[in-house]
């Protein structure tokens, strides 16, 4: 994420090179006096120059080789959210989509140079396939007793509403508005008992209440993604299971080695050190 806060300046440097070879050009004008192209492009060299350098020589290097489609970079934000979650909206906020893709599409492109040389066993691969879950959506009721869980359980097996009752009786206030709508989720995401309890519903099916550490849930799943044959996932497992088991050691090795072979020569004498140093920093 500390990554992506810097993003901005990425893209300022980028925007720079785009300009005329006048550094003396103004883009800014103040009653005070003006910026340069050139005060402004040493400005951020000094801050961030050396790493933003060396994102733009890997995804020049990188892209040659190696391919990142706009499925995949969607799929890799889908993860990030997860992981990140308010972090992640900060990063948008800040930088602009378009700014976290192009650092999420690097990512990707490290990643797959890396994980070229592991190897994965059909095995493996298939040990995956069958523990993974797709994701699911479900809406839940929650309340403290389980008095009233089985009152709220009652009214919903007569036919009422279930997004009428969430917002009257649940004591979660991110959902309860929503009619109890939690949004889509995968495995590892919500707390055991309530995972155990969606992922064996059908999809229209309600729970019967379910204890946990927060209270009693009802649980409804209201649609669930559905599961691709492996043949169909095969690619998309190898590859995560690959990247299961990188080390930053090892990637950071391979992306320098390309980097190498790509006979790079910086000629901005104060950043030539940038070849190398990324691990580092």
């Amino acid at each position: 994420m500390k990554k992506w806060m810097m993003a901005a300046a990425v893209v300022s440097l980028m925007a720079l090179s785009a300009c005329s070879n006048d550094g003396s050009e103004a883009i800014v004008e103040t009653k005070n006096g003006n910026i340069t192209k050139d005060e402004f492009y040493n400005e951020m060299k000094e801050r961030v120059g050396k790493s933003v350098l060396r994102d733009l020589i890997d995804e020049k290097v990188l892209s040659k080789k190696y391919k990142v489609t706009d499925e995949e970079i969607d799929r890799e934000i889908e993860r990030i959210k997860e992981a990140y979650g308010t972090q992640y909206d900060l990063a948008v906020q800040q930088n602009g989509e378009k700014v976290i893709r192009e650092m999420v599409k690097l990512d990707l492109l490290r990643t797959k140079a890396a994980v070229e040389d592991i190897k994965v066993t059909e095995k493996e691969l298939k040990e995956y396939y069958d523990n993974y879950k797709p994701k699911i959506r479900a809406s839940h009721i929650l309340v403290k007793d389980e008095k009233t869980a089985k009152e709220v359980k009652a009214k919903l097996d007569k036919g009422e509403d279930f997004a009428k009752l969430a917002k009257e009786y649940s004591q979660d206030p991110g959902s309860a508005s929503n009619g109890g709508d939690l949004g889509w989720f995968g495995p590892g995401k919500m707390v055991k008992e309530f995972e155990e309890a969606a992922y064996k519903l059908k999809v229209g099916e309600v729970s019967d209440p379910v204890k946990t550490d927060y209270g009693y849930h009802i649980i409804k799943v209201t649609d669930k993604e559905k599961k691709k044959s492996f043949n169909e996932m095969k690619d998309e497992i190898a590859f995560e299971v690959k990247r299961n088991k990188l080390d930053p050691a090892t990637m950071q090795s391979k992306v320098d080695k390309l980097v190498k072979d790509a006979g790079v020569e910086i000629k901005d004498k104060d950043l030539q050190d940038v070849i190398g140093q990324q691990g580092k920093q």
